[in-house]
């Protein structure tokens, strides 16, 4: 009978995301064969991922590597790897706010670190882009707690508050800002006509539209804007023009810039959104992203400069709507920038064991 490798393994809900998380020397060192070992893990390439334990969609085709750090005053490292149901990539580029919610449950229950009293406080670096945040998780009588009144929108029930605060996000990915250099670009798609646009990363590379420069409202069904097809290529025709133009390169296998239609709140918040990630509208937001459309909305002459009320002050308190809620994020600028972002999430526990895979994949690298 032929044996199978067997990988020590926590399946965490990160915010709104969930998937596998490992300790780094739990996988591969070499990065090919590991990323052939988390395909084998997900199940992708298959949009059911069948063979493994990826959801069969975007969100819960995510996995988190974590390690203790050694560089001072930092406790963890994260790495985040975003997957795909139907494509065998492994991209390690883009950062993940939700995921990012798990790492330090995920390192008391492995035993990275200890529990500090009542709260546990982690300096985190994720090594995608080199980002920190402060993440204080609730420990009472030393021990990881997930219950809690905490609620976020697009997760039912309540849990134990985590409170994540971002430290310098700005250019996270692109290196700056704004990585065009202005605040709106105008471009030209093909057997559409113009369409004005922000390009903009605290955190997230994504392409900022209103929605009726596509002639959507933003107020549509996830449901009925996934199966817009004329919608879904005309807004991959301006993300491939707006990678080139962020910098990015081609952007046709990479999950970044993300898409979001934007419009006028109707739910008593600041925005509402409509994101796409990249292809596939989101049910609700992703952390990052809703730093990053908060950013755009405190930042005089973006296309969405006029659609929030709320402007540039020592602390902007910033509510983005999404089709499952809103998302509240607390920004902190100084002299006109962002230097801060605090926000709240919750995470649990799912399931801990040994994942599964062929032996040959760890041996030959799935040769």
């Amino acid at each position: 009978m032929t044996k199978q490798t067997s990988i020590p393994c926590m399946l965490m809900r990160g915010g709104t995301s969930k998937g596998p998380f490992f300790r780094f020397d739990d996988l591969p060192q070499d990065n090919e064969i590991r990323d052939n070992v988390l395909l084998a893990i997900m199940g992708s390439p298959d949009k059911r991922q069948i063979d493994g334990i990826g959801g069969a969609h975007s969100l819960t085709s995510k996995v988190g590597l974590v390690r203790r750090s050694e560089r001072d005053g930092t406790d963890l490292e994260f790495l985040f790897a975003q997957l795909q149901p139907e494509k065998e990539t492994v991209d390690t580029k883009p950062n993940c706010g939700n995921m990012l919610a798990a790492v330090v449950p995920f390192a008391l229950e492995s035993g990275l670190i200890k529990a500090q009293g009542d709260t546990t406080t982690a300096r985190v670096l994720t090594l995608n882009t080199g980002m920190y945040a402060d993440i204080t998780v609730q420990t009472p009588h030393g021990h990881i707690s997930y219950e809690g009144e905490a609620k976020i929108d697009g997760v039912p029930g309540g849990s134990a508050a985590i409170q994540i605060r971002f430290l310098d996000t700005e250019g996270a990915v692109c290196g700056s800002l704004l990585p065009t250099g202005n605040r709106r670009d105008v471009f030209e798609i093909a057997d559409f006509g113009t369409v004005e646009a922000t390009c903009i990363d605290n955190g997230m590379p994504m392409v900022l539209i209103r929605a009726d420069q596509v002639q959507r409202s933003a107020y549509e069904d996830v449901e009925e804007l996934n199966v817009d097809d004329v919608l879904k290529i005309r807004l991959e025709k301006l993300r491939l023009q707006a990678g080139l133009k962020m910098g990015l390169g081609d952007v046709t296998e990479k999950n970044y810039p993300k898409m979001c239609l934007l419009n006028k709140p109707i739910n008593g918040g600041d925005i509402h959104t409509r994101c796409f990630i990249p292809h596939i509208c989101h049910d609700a937001i992703g952390v990052l992203a809703a730093v990053t459309v908060a950013t755009a909305c405190v930042l005089p002459g973006t296309v969405v400069d006029e659609f929030s009320a709320v402007k540039s002050s020592e602390q902007v308190n910033f509510s983005v709507e999404h089709p499952s809620g809103e998302f509240s994020v607390v920004l902190g600028m100084k002299a006109g920038r962002v230097e801060s972002a605090a926000l709240l999430r919750t995470a649990r526990l799912l399931m801990k064991g040994d994942v599964m895979i062929s032996n040959n994949i760890w041996q030959q690298g799935g040769e």
